[in-house]
C-alpha cells in the first residue's frame, strides 16, 4: 500500500527543499486513504457510518491529539519535520477546527507525506498503526 505511485523515493535534501504544507498535503492523502482501508476492514459496512467514523480519525482534534503522544517516538528528523508543518502558515483554518489543532494536524499531515515520500515504509506502517491505536484509546476515553 505504501509503494510510490509513480517510483520516485526522494532525498532528504529534495524533502527539506519542499513546501511543508506541500508535505501535508501527501500526508493528509495517505493518512485518509489508510483510515478508510483500515476501516473497509472492519465490522462497519453503512457508507455513512464509514464516513462518521473516518471523520473521527481524520479531523484536526483527533490528529493534534495523536502526534503530541507520538512525540516522544519520533526521530530528530521527523520532530523537524513536524516542526516546518506547524509552523507552516496556511491561508485557512476550517471552521470546526481552533488555530492549535489546525496547525498540530498539519505537522501530523507533513510528517506522514514526509514518511510517504521518502520510501520509509517500516515507520510509516509503524507510525499509522499507533496512530490508528492512539485513535481507538481516544475514542475509549471519550477525548
Amino acid at each position: 500500500m505504501f509503494e510510490q505511485l509513480d517510483g520516485k523515493i526522494y532525498t532528504k535534501a529534495e524533502l527539506l527543499n519542499m513546501k511543508p504544507l506541500a508535505l501535508a498535503f501527501v500526508g493528509d492523502c495517505v493518512y485518509e486513504l489508510y483510515i478508510r482501508n483500515f476501516l473497509i476492514t472492519e465490522k462497519y459496512r453503512d457508507v455513512n457510518e464509514l464516513h462518521r467514523k473516518s471523520v473521527f480519525y481524520v479531523k484536526a482534534k483527533a490528529q493534534a491529539y495523536i502526534l503530541h503522544t507520538l512525540e516522544e517516538e519520533l526521530t530528530e528528523d521527523e520532530q523537524n519535520f513536524v516542526r516546518r508543518g506547524r509552523n507552516a502558515h496556511p491561508h485557512t483554518v476550517p471552521k470546526n477546527a481552533n488555530v492549535i489543532d489546525y496547525r498540530y494536524a498539519t505537522a501530523y499531515e507533513a510528517l506522514i507525506g514526509y514518511l510517504y515520500l521518502s520510501g520509509n515504509s517500516e515507520r510509516l506502517r509503524y507510525i499509522l498503526e499507533k496512530s490508528v491505536e492512539i485513535g481507538r484509546m481516544r475514542n475509549e476515553s471519550g477525548k
